[in-house]
This record gives C-alpha cells, structure tokens and sequence, in this order.
C-alpha cells in the first residue's frame, strides 16, 4: 500500500479491529483547478483520466477494491458486489471491498456492526435524510440496531446550511421533533439545518445508540470540497471496508 496523505481523516469511532475507515480530502491527487488534486467524483466535468488515476492511487492506499455508486440523492441501497449500480448507500460483509460515498457537503455516513461482520456507507443530502436512507440502510445490514456503530463524516455545518421552509416541513413530517434542527435564519422564511442533529434524531429514532463523528464544516473547512463554497469543484469520499 502506498502512504495516505497526511490531512485524510481516519474516523475516531470503537469499530472492531478488521473494520477499516477513512475520509479522503483535496490532497494527493493529479486534477486541475477548479478540481485540485484528489476529485473523485467522475461526473462533475473533471478530466476523466485524472478521475481515473485518483480512483486508482485511492485502491492502492486503501490496499482494497471500491464500490462506486452512480448517486442521485435517493433512498435506495443495494449490495456493493457490483459498482456503478445507481443507488446512494451500499453495504457488503466482503473483505476488503469498500463500501463508499462521495460528498461536497452532504453527509457521509459510515456504519459497522459490532462483530466486524457488515459494513455500509450512505450519502444523506437533506433528501435523502428526509426520505429514509439511513433507516433504509440499517434494514439493509440486518444488523439489530443496538448492534450497529456509526460515524457520522464531514458535511455543511449547521452555520453555513441555510434551507427554505419547504425543507423544515419535510422533516417534521411524522418527526415532530426535528424542529430542535432548525434555526430561523437572518433571511426571513427561511432556517439553518444542523445535518448532524437531523441524523443522530433519525438514528437514536431507530435504535441506534452508538453515534459518532460530526462537528466537521465542508463549507468553512478547505480541506473538504464544497458545493455551496464553489458549485463547480469536486468530490470527497468516505469509505469503509473490512479486513
């Protein structure tokens, strides 16, 4: 395997010892501006040779094979066996085939159980979240929800996240209290939504009592890339797999 570069993220979170994880940010790639360096995401109008050679210094570093989603903000998971395969979260019990998500300012979220024996990642954009990717993911894992770890990876901080109403009543549809989530905003109608708090509300709602991660800020942080920050840039990913 080849070194990581130094500013990627290993979760801090008590996964078992075979399950690996980590967060790949701008550095160590070979993309030009506006996508500079390590642009994973091959539909955002980067060069696709260097999509390529970042994808595969990314295997080399990781020392496994990834599955790569085609992501469009939907619910749907599916087995990560195969890559390509539309869908925005994937799980497997393979060793040394990562589970990942790319994001620019949604949130990543990477799941294990406690044996070592599942993983999954999701991509929860505001939709998604609403809608039920990460209850649909936790149905996926067969996995009791008291046995399912999480880490909730970097995403848009509550500060810089600002939603219309629409937004707001979409979550508080059937979870009343999602309200905590939402701040009235200096523009008037609309609010700041905490991703974060949004996710640990559907989660702790389904079982889940071991949450970790948060507090990171895509928007603020330039280590990460960011859609609100530059719409035309590239895409991080959150991975995680089993040794």
């Amino acid at each position: 395997m080849t070194p990581w570069p130094g500013d990627w993220l290993v979760p801090d979170w008590p996964a078992p010892a075979n399950v690996r994880a980590c967060v790949t940010t701008r550095s160590g790639g070979v993309s030009l501006p506006p996508f500079e360096t390590f642009n994973l995401g091959d539909h955002v109008g980067d060069a696709p040779q260097a999509v390529a050679e970042n994808r595969h210094r990314l295997c080399e570093a990781l020392g496994c094979d990834v599955a790569w989603l085609s992501q469009v903000h939907s619910c749907d998971v599916v087995d990560a066996a195969v890559s390509g395969r539309v869908a925005d979260a994937c799980w497997t019990d393979v060793r040394r085939r990562a589970c990942a998500v790319l994001t620019a300012d949604c949130l990543p979220v990477l799941f294990c159980d406690r044996g070592g024996e599942r993983v999954a990642a999701a991509h929860a954009g505001w939709r998604g979240l609403a809608g039920g990717v990460l209850e649909n993911t936790l149905a996926a894992l067969q996995v009791p929800p008291e046995e399912v770890l999480v880490w909730l990876g970097p995403a848009i901080g509550p500060h810089a996240f600002e939603v219309g109403p629409e937004v707001r009543q979409a979550f508080l549809e059937g979870h009343a209290e999602a309200a905590v989530a939402f701040v009235p905003s200096v523009n008037g109608g609309r609010f700041m939504a905490d991703l974060y708090a949004l996710a640990r509300l559907r989660l702790a709602a389904s079982g889940v009592r071991s949450v970790h991660g948060g507090g990171f800020c895509t928007y603020s942080d330039p280590r990460f890339y960011s859609y609100r920050r530059n719409a035309r840039t590239g895409r991080f990913a959150s991975l995680v797999w089993l040794v």
